[in-house]
């Protein structure tokens, strides 16, 4: 098993040494650290007890690098809370006690260090006050060790109880995608750039592709070690060093985070669930600069309180958006720490819920909190999760990469918790998006809607053209959810879809005595010229004559015919009635079958159709786009 413990602690007060006496390991790496005597930046060692690995991370105490510490804090499983027994709680003890308490971590044990410069009613206000720092959280019933690394007092005893942690921990969220903050970038002659962190989820191969966030692109993993040695795949909660080709270590900096390639978005505005600490000096407010600490990232922003007040009072919570000032990679769940932008303190922490969220207006602060309490009600239940996104979506829907993009689950838990949906009809798919049930039904409502209106305007026409519905009421969404929609209405029997046109199945085309009268008045005028039909207008004008019908009316009238197929048209002019083509081509094919090649020229196929050369012409180039003849140099061939 593999765990990652975490120090956390005031300056001076034995971390960095009792991470030494526990693993033989100096985590002070750094000359700096070495020349002052005090941890600057994130050190790193491991330990081995009995089937379990613990990768020690050893973070800085001083007040002026709590943002490194931060950095190292955001990975960790099992806390060790470093109080000298000499000095007791200090400002830096609790200001990381608050961190691990907002970063959400869940198992701790606290190491009362020093024990040998304490006498024993020393020792004991000493751990009274820590009882007290730590009541009602969640080290309230964690073992406190009193030990020295100097004498090796309690040493053993304390790595008894690391050991019996492991039974306390959390289970590990597998459903995620591969994510590495990174916290260290360097160079190794002959290898290139190397990045480290604490793997937050999923796995890493090598030899696999990844992206690299905010900036850098695709990238390979050229080799992988976990805590120190070789592996060819690395997992979730451990410390990895990875090996990357596609990039130089001189454009990676602590905060980047490498990713599952073609899995998550950048983003910079989320909306989230906020603690602030009852000793916080003010109430959190809408406007107010702050830092943000997320992964390993530090990141300026401003807050938006969504409620009537802006405000969140010291010791409360709610909800709050975040507008940050340069894009991350965060999910849903993610921790996160808030401090004053200046002087640097930490006031508050919390966690993601949206990581794309909209601006919310003022009047709309109701409806977003009520939607952000369904996604917090959801918890690990990823299909109800899904159901809440697509619900907030509306008729718009989301595509499969949206929908990765806002959970971060990994793409065979994505299509489980789709297909659950789809399987009780909440989700239609309309792939690659998706829409929930209510919104989807308001779409079949609208467009059956749309199509009556048509019906009831255009009575003579015999479907309303689909491009005129998509138009009409799916503007702006994705044509997978206009077809999904009227492929629906067709299964159900609704409507009935031609290859250009839709209507309703219950419309008919019913013509009053009068329009009966145009009718048989058009229908005369093109039977009786056969092949030698006069000019639209000419032929509408004629038909338009003793009735109460303009012209223009006519011609609106004029594609009952034209739909039915009645009536085609040759040139934009000439229309002929189908069954004098019918007949002209029926002639075409007995002449063809007398001769040897059956081909045609212009005078034989004008003999034939008893026509003169102005409506030869046409025809033919008619008969040629209905590949009933080819044009073969000044003939055709009849086919």
């Amino acid at each position: 098993m593999e765990v990652i413990v975490g120090t956390a602690g005031h300056i001076d007060h034995g971390k960095t040494a009792l991470v030494k006496a526990l693993t033989g390991i100096d985590a002070d790496r750094l000359p700096e650290e070495k020349r002052r005597g005090i941890t600057v930046d994130l050190g790193f060692a491991e330990l081995e007890l009995g089937d379990a690995h613990f990768g020690f991370v050893d973070v800085p105490g001083h007040e002026r690098f709590v943002k490194n510490m931060l950095a190292g804090a955001s990975g960790i499983d099992l806390v060790i809370l470093v109080i000298a027994a000499n000095e007791g709680v200090m400002p830096q003890t609790r200001e990381h006690f608050d961190i691990c308490r907002l970063l959400g971590i869940k198992t701790g044990i606290i190491a009362l260090t020093k024990t040998d410069l304490a006498d024993a009613e020393i020792f004991e206000l000493a751990k009274l006050e820590t009882e007290e720092l730590v009541a009602n959280s969640f080290l309230e019933r964690a073992p406190i060790i009193g030990v020295s690394s100097r004498t090796g007092t309690g040493i053993d005893q304390l790595k008894d109880e690391i050991r019996r942690a492991i039974d306390r921990l959390p289970a590990r969220n597998d459903s995620i995608v591969a994510r590495l903050p990174i916290d260290r970038s360097f160079s190794i002659k002959g290898f290139g750039a190397v990045v480290t962190g604490t793997l937050a989820s999923g796995e890493i191969n090598e030899g696999a592709e990844m992206e690299m966030f905010p900036r850098g692109g695709k990238v390979r993993v050229r080799g992988l070690q976990a805590h120190g040695r070789t592996a060819g795949v690395v997992k979730a909660g451990q410390r990895v060093a990875v090996n990357l080709g596609g990039i130089d270590h001189s454009r990676i900096i602590r905060g980047m985070m490498l990713v599952e390639p073609d899995t998550l978005r950048l983003t910079q505005i989320f909306d989230v669930e906020v603690e602030v600490l009852p000793g916080a000096a003010k109430s959190l407010r809408s406007r107010q600069r702050v830092r943000i600490h997320i992964g390993t990232d530090e990141v300026l922003a401003r807050i938006h309180i969504l409620n009537e007040n802006g405000e969140i009072a010291a010791g409360e919570n709610g909800f709050a958006q975040i507008r940050l000032e340069k894009p991350i990679i965060a999910i849903p769940g993610e921790r996160f720490i808030v401090r004053s932008y200046s002087p640097q303190i930490t006031i508050a922490g919390g966690r993601a819920i949206d990581v794309f969220a909209a601006k919310h207006r003022k009047r709309d602060l109701d409806a977003a909190s009520q939607r952000l309490r369904k996604l917090l009600d959801t918890g690990e239940d990823e299909a109800a999760r899904i159901g809440v996104m697509l619900d907030a979506a509306g008729i718009g829907g989301s595509s499969f990469s949206d929908l990765q993009a806002g959970t971060g689950f990994r793409r065979e838990i994505l299509r489980s918790a789709i297909q659950v949906g789809v399987d009780l009809g909440s989700i239609i798919e309309a792939a690659p998006h998706y829409v929930d049930r209510v919104s989807f039904d308001l779409l079949l409502s609208s467009a059956e809607t749309a199509i009556k209106k048509f019906h009831t305007s255009h009575p003579l026409s015999k479907g309303m053209p689909r491009e005129v519905l998509r138009e009409h009421v799916f503007a702006f969404l994705p044509v997978e959810i206009f077809r999904a929609v009227i492929l629906s209405l067709e299964t159900q029997g609704k409507v009935v879809l031609e290859k250009e046109t839709i209507r309703l199945a219950s419309h008919k085309t019913e013509l009053s005595p009068v329009e009966a009268v145009l009718s048989e008045k058009i229908r005369a005028i093109y039977k009786k010229s056969r092949l030698e039909v006069p000019k639209l207008d000419e032929a509408l004008m004629h038909a338009a004559a003793d009735t109460p019908f303009t012209t223009q009316q006519a011609r609106s009238f004029f594609q009952l015919f034209l739909d039915s197929g009645e009536i085609v048209k040759v040139t934009d002019e000439f229309y002929f009635l189908r069954e004098s083509v019918d007949r002209l081509v029926a002639m075409l094919r007995k002449y063809a079958d007398g001769t040897a090649d059956r081909s045609i020229d212009v005078s034989h196929f004008k003999e034939i159709a008893g026509i003169s050369r102005k409506y030869a012409i046409p025809l033919l180039e008619y008969l040629d786009r209905e590949r009933i003849t080819r044009r073969a140099g000044d003939k055709r061939i009849i086919l």
